[in-house]
C-alpha cells in the first residue's frame, strides 16, 4: 500500500431500497460498518462516497451506485479522479463459495464467477485487495434455491446477526 496516497474501500451491491439486508449488498452493510456515525455522503463518479480515516489511514469509502455487474464503472472514474494506486483499493464483497459468517482476505486473483469482481477486473486490474465475506450457498441449507435468487434474497434474523459480526472483524 502506498502510504501517501488514500485508501479506496469500495462496498459491493445494489442501489434500492429493494435490496437492503440482500446477501448480494454485504459490501454495501460493510461500508456502512465502516463509516463515521456523522459521515457525510455525496454522490460522485457513480458511486456514494464518504472520507474518512480508519486505521490511520486516510480513507475514500464507496457504494457504486451502477449496480453488481457494472461495479468497475464507478471505481475506475474514482481511482483516476483520486489518484488511487492499484494498491490502495480494497473491495468487499459477497461470496456464495464462502460459508455464512467466514471472511477471507486475498489480493488478486479470479473473480470466481462473481459479477461485480469481473467488471471491477475488467477496468482497473486484478492485483487488489478483495476481503470476502461469505454468505453461504443455497445448497447449505438445502434449499432448492437458484443461486440468483439466492444472492438477491434477505437474510433471515439469525443470518443478519452472523453477518454483522462477520463485519465488524473487518481490519484495513
Amino acid at each position: 500500500m502506498q502510504e501517501n496516497k488514500p485508501v479506496l474501500i469500495v462496498g459491493l451491491g445494489n442501489p434500492g431500497a429493494e435490496y437492503e439486508n440482500t446477501r448480494h449488498n454485504v459490501g454495501f452493510m460493510a461500508i456502512d460498518a465502516l463509516s463515521p456515525t456523522d459521515a457525510i455522503w455525496k454522490k460522485e463518479k457513480n458511486a456514494l462516497t464518504t472520507k474518512c480515516e480508519i486505521g490511520g489511514h486516510k480513507a475514500i469509502l464507496a457504494k457504486p451506485q451502477t449496480f453488481m455487474n457494472n461495479s468497475g464503472e464507478s471505481v475506475l472514474p474514482l481511482m483516476t479522479f483520486y489518484k488511487i494506486p492499484l494498491e490502495n483499493l480494497i473491495v468487499i464483497h459477497d461470496d456464495m463459495d464462502i460459508k455464512l459468517g467466514e471472511k477471507r482476505e486475498k489480493i488478486g486473483g479470479t473473480s470466481a464467477g462473481h459479477n461485480g469482481i469481473k467488471s471491477i477486473d475488467a477496468l482497473v486490474g486484478k492485483e487488489y485487495r478483495r476481503i470476502r465475506i461469505g454468505i453461504g450457498h443455497p445448497r447449505d441449507f438445502a434449499s432448492p434455491i437458484d443461486p440468483v435468487d439466492w444472492v438477491l434474497g434477505k437474510f433471515n434474523t439469525e443470518q443478519l446477526k452472523t453477518i454483522k459480526a462477520v463485519i465488524n472483524t473487518i481490519q484495513i
